[in-house]
């Protein structure tokens, strides 16, 4: 089973992106997704600025990958993605079918965001090239068993989201500059304030979702370490682990240990979930609400 960390999803200074990489070069992942996925106008890195940390972490022994836009608007960020699509030297982590067009008959990645949710989808995105897909975020582990128990599904690579805080929407709209009373065309890159996301509360004040431009997020982080002998049970390929903007190298450490079978899981879960960004969760995969924190022995037991 392989470490993944996935692309950044938060705006960060270009100084703070490239120290960041730097750091992941000696990090105990195996595989690192690059690039903006989430607003077009966030365009500190270009194209040939995540090609060269590309080149700085594959000689470091990773695989690259290069991640798409999630939501494609405009002409400019369709030439954009062909330019990614077509850079010739890594591959591609598509989340649109726009980059699935372009990508078709080369070897990608069926991103979390393409709506898989059955073995045709899975057919069908294998005979246009897929070698690995991301699990959506939504979705169960007795889902994700009986997809790939399935004769239809075909032999891709499965990729689960093991840790962050949940991708959940994307809109044309802008959350954050509207929350800031500016309008999206002069958003004046507000996200860049909030390095981990703008916090929505309730009436009540309880933590509800977070704002990430045009993303909306979960609250609560994600956290499946504890679920790792079921993972590998199910013989997932990868565990994504999605950035946040403090303790990340102590997080990755976790589950390097975890999934080296030098920590116990449950050991694991505990100091992670005192690092993260949010509280934690795992309801999703346990096939309840996704804010909700399960036991995962527990919730094993029930659903077993």
């Amino acid at each position: 089973m392989k470490l993944a960390l996935g692309p950044l999803l938060y705006f960060w200074p270009r100084e703070q992106v490239e120290a960041f990489y730097q750091q992941v070069a000696g990090w105990p992942v195996d595989i690192v997704y690059l690039g903006e996925t989430v607003c077009a106008k966030r365009r500190e890195l270009r194209l040939e600025d995540w090609l060269r940390i590309g080149h700085q972490l594959r000689d470091a022994g990773k695989e690259v990958i290069l991640s798409t836009l999630a939501l494609i608007e405009a002409d400019s960020e369709l030439s954009a993605l062909r330019r990614i699509a077509h850079n010739g030297e890594f591959r591609v982590e598509a989340n649109d079918m726009a980059a699935v067009q372009q990508l078709k008959g080369s070897d990608y990645i069926a991103g979390p965001h393409l709506n898989i949710y059955n073995p045709a989808s899975l057919a069908l995105h294998h005979g246009l090239g897929a070698q690995r897909w991301v699990m959506p975020v939504e979705l169960s582990q007795e889902t994700l068993r009986d997809m790939l128990a399935d004769s239809a599904t075909p032999p891709l690579e499965t990729e689960v989201i093991a840790f962050g805080r949940l991708p959940l929407a994307f809109s044309a709209r802008c959350f954050t500059a509207r929350a800031c009373n500016l309008p999206k065309d002069n958003c004046q890159w507000r996200c860049a304030d909030y390095p981990d996301g703008l916090d929505m509360n309730t009436r009540e004040r309880d933590p509800f979702l977070v704002i990430n431009g045009i993303q909306t997020q979960s609250a609560t982080t994600s956290n499946l370490v504890g679920a790792l002998p079921a993972l590998r049970q199910l013989g997932v390929d990868v565990l994504r682990l999605s950035p946040q903007s403090q303790h990340m190298q102590e997080i990755v450490a976790l589950y390097h240990q975890a999934r080296n079978q030098d920590l116990d899981p449950r050991d694991a879960e505990s100091h992670i979930n005192a690092l993260t960004c949010g509280a934690p969760a795992n309801g999703y995969w346990h096939g309840s609400p996704g804010m909700q924190w399960l036991d995962p022995v527990s919730a094993d037991s029930a659903t077993g």
